[in-house]
């Protein structure tokens, strides 16, 4: 078979930059902002230890405790908290309840509880109820806005003094003697050639006792560190691109609604989901494995078709779009954890490190638990006065000790199973549910997604919304004349440029002829172009989407 028609998209891919990510003994800086705890991500992960870090740290000081004032910092890279958050969301609410046990379900910022739920199986005419597999059934859980989760979060933390930084992305760590002692942030202001222009903001170094790495899903923090100290898994981890709508609607679903099969051809593992976020608005998302075969497979176009089928269309009726978004989603699973999750002034939490139930299509509380053991296992070194990696690895055991290990434990081979195809995949995820993942078994897969083959095919013409349509819905405040943060390969043949073209849901990579043309700024961070092509790494503070409703 020739190149052309067959291609590995790991062929095409720099190699990740961790020289750059990791700074190693690094001149002391005078200007330094000193912290003592800094998390660098600011959604649920993130906001929830910060929360609970500075409740223990003021527990501890009105009964007489020795740690005194203890700084504790989160660090966001978009404008404003939640700009950046984008989930399903249903949300199980175990974490806010173990977190503020005092307020009830109803103080939570929660849109609604979930009415129900309804299975469908597509084809291009129709759709045919199935029953809904034990692990989507959404009974005592809620339809919610993470950036409204995030932005209540923030509340609470500014309440509790955390330093909520905003517009500050994390470029680097800081690193000296092998031990986390913070991060340094991007520079602002740069042109286009990289050169300080007329607003030029240089990088700020943070210190801290212990850095929690909360960046979420793809971070280039964490994946270099993981590679800096040979911190392996099981299996690597894969990935999924999700494309969602908020739509303001004259009827909305009376169920949280999850669809399977079409659009997607039967060798790609994804579907649909369609609930309602109150009275009059809903949100529809498609969701597709990035270990799928086909080149022109686009996530974004067939989530307009999804639109036109019959279950769907009537609700879009007079209905009006209010935004879009789109982002990866890690769907390893137990297999693809880290094999620890700290180090030397160092912990590791959330999407970050992959805490994602892909059957239960749930991570959100996942994220949240995390946070909180960290925070709990920040607290006891600083205690001790002893931030290593032995004092650290008491958050690994609450981890384990908790429902995030034994959730992902009961569906540790769900996901890998439909790399055999969809049906086959089905049987297996049918029996492996019945028997808590013991029957029949499987094995850890060994491929990244970037060393999943694929199939070159041609694209078809888009319909609905177009990419460069829903890149102004998803409320983009990136300068024109930014550098670019994509490292793209020196030389990229046509058909794998091509599949660049389809892959991005925002219109960031165009043919002009046989050039790849990179739009940098249309770039909402999904982060799909830094697993199979383009490295993605983050760009200075504020850029990016900015999102409101998702």
């Amino acid at each position: 078979m020739s190149q052309e028609s067959r291609f590995v998209p790991a062929q095409y891919q720099k190699p990740l930059a961790w020289d750059q990510l990791i700074l190693n003994d690094v001149p002391e800086n005078p200007d330094a902002v000193p912290m003592d705890v800094v998390f660098v991500g600011g959604g649920p992960a993130g906001l929830c230890g910060a929360i609970e870090l500075a409740r223990l740290v003021k527990d501890d000081n009105e009964k007489g405790g020795s740690l005194g004032s203890v700084e504790i910092g989160v660090l966001e890279k978009a404008s404003s908290l939640g700009g950046h958050s984008l989930s399903g969301a249903v949300v199980n609410p175990m974490a806010l309840q173990m977190l503020f046990p005092d307020l009830k379900t109803a103080d939570f910022p929660f849109r609604q509880p979930v009415p129900g739920d309804a299975v469908y199986m597509l084809n291009g005419t129709g759709a045919f109820r199935l029953p809904t597999p034990p692990t989507m059934h959404n009974t005592g859980n809620y339809v919610a806005s993470i950036c409204e989760i995030v932005r209540w979060l923030g509340g609470k933390a500014e309440e509790l003094g955390v330093n909520l930084l905003t517009s500050f992305p994390a470029d680097s760590l800081l690193v000296r003697n092998n031990k986390v002692e913070g991060v340094r942030t991007t520079a602002a202001g740069l042109d286009r050639n990289s050169q300080p222009g007329g607003q030029y903001m240089p990088p700020t170094d943070i210190m801290a006792q212990i850095t929690v790495l909360t960046e979420g899903t793809r971070g280039p923090l964490t994946q270099a560190y993981l590679n800096w100290q040979k911190v392996s898994a099981p299996a690597p981890q894969i990935y999924a691109l999700g494309v969602k709508e908020v739509w303001r609607l004259k009827k909305t679903p009376e169920s949280v609604i999850h669809t399977m099969g079409w659009p997607l051809p039967t060798d790609a593992f994804g579907g649909s989901f369609f609930y309602p976020m109150g009275d009059d608005m809903a949100a529809l998302g498609l969701v597709v494995g990035l270990d799928y075969r086909q080149s022109a497979l686009d996530v974004h176009k067939m989530l307009q078709q999804l639109k036109e089928h019959t279950l769907f269309k009537p609700y879009f009726a007079g209905g009006s779009i209010v935004e879009w978004g789109a982002k990866t989603i890690p769907e390893g699973g137990f297999h693809s954890l880290p094999s620890r999750l700290h180090g030397d002034g160092i912990l590791l939490a959330g999407d970050c490190v992959g805490m994602v139930n892909v059957p239960a299509l749930k991570g959100i509380h996942y994220a949240m638990l995390a946070g909180i053991f960290a925070a709990r296992s920040a607290f006891q070194a600083l205690k001790a006065k002893n931030t290593s990696a032995a004092q650290l690895s008491s958050y690994d055991q609450m981890v384990k000790n908790s429902v995030i290990h034994q959730d992902l434990y009961k569906v540790r081979n769900m996901r890998q199973a439909f790399k055999s195809g969809f049906y086959v995949g089905g049987a297996k995820a049918a029996m492996m549910t019945l028997t808590a993942g013991h029957f029949p078994g499987g094995a850890p897969h060994h491929e990244e997604d970037a060393q999943e083959w694929k199939q070159t095919t041609k694209g078809e013409k888009g319909v609905g919304l177009s990419k460069v349509d829903a890149v102004y819905l998803s409320a983009n405040k990136t300068r024109d004349d930014i550098p670019s943060h994509l490292s793209v390969a020196d030389a990229v043949p046509p058909h794998v440029a091509d599949f660049y073209t389809h892959m991005c849901p925002a219109g960031v990579y165009e043919m002009q002829g046989d050039r790849l043309v990179v739009n940098a700024p249309n770039c909402v961070d999904c982060k799909a172009t830094d697993v199979l092509g383009p490295r993605w790494r983050p760009r200075e503070g504020g850029s990016g989407p900015n999102y409101t409703v998702m």
